[in-house]
């Protein structure tokens, strides 16, 4: 609380895989969160348009607009640096307000570009599997800009559960796309 205090942060962008601890644990510190899709760009697109100046990707790419233009690490880990040194509170401490969940993905390959909104059996096992996640986790079913796979990811609280329900939609994608 003590970083936001000093370093006001109007909001954070992440992108869809970006993890579930992260966002409840901005929303505890009252710092609104949005999605992107995955890509620098796409989360510099939303920074400027949220008028924010802090954003990232899992990857590590790391935006904070108040300083450059894309994602830098050295100016990420200085960052880090001085919010510990601002609040007196070890990298570790600081680290600690997050929870991450559990989040697993498998691929599924695909022949050609897949329209996951036309399967009916998938958006049927994504709404079970959301009902099964109960508001504690969620999925995402994303194909890759890079290869012929749909990205089959279930977050949430319970790791062995989660691993069971991504095994089971990965499952219907894979019937549904043959």
């Amino acid at each position: 609380d003590a970083v936001r205090t000093r370093g006001h942060c109007s909001g954070v962008v992440g992108t869809l895989m970006s993890n579930m601890g992260f966002e409840l644990a901005l929303a505890e510190l009252q710092i609104p969160f949005a999605r992107a899709k995955v890509g620098d760009r796409y989360v510099i697109e939303l920074m400027n348009a949220q008028g924010w100046k802090l954003g990232g990707e899992n990857s590590g790419h790391i935006i904070c607009a108040d300083v450059t233009t894309t994602g830098d690490g050295i100016v990420s880990a200085l960052k880090v640096l001085f919010a510990s040194v601002t609040t007196q509170t070890s990298i570790h401490d600081l680290k600690c307000g997050m929870s991450k969940f559990p989040q697993v993905m498998q691929n599924v390959r695909t022949a050609q570009k897949v329209n996951l909104d036309a399967l009916p059996a998938v958006q049927t096992a994504v709404r079970s599997i959301e009902a099964k996640l109960a508001g504690h986790g969620r999925v995402l079913l994303r194909p890759s800009g890079t290869e012929p796979v749909v990205r089959v990811m279930v977050e949430g609280e319970d790791d062995s559960l989660v691993r069971s329900l991504c095994g089971e939609l990965a499952h219907v994608v894979q019937c549904a796309v043959r």
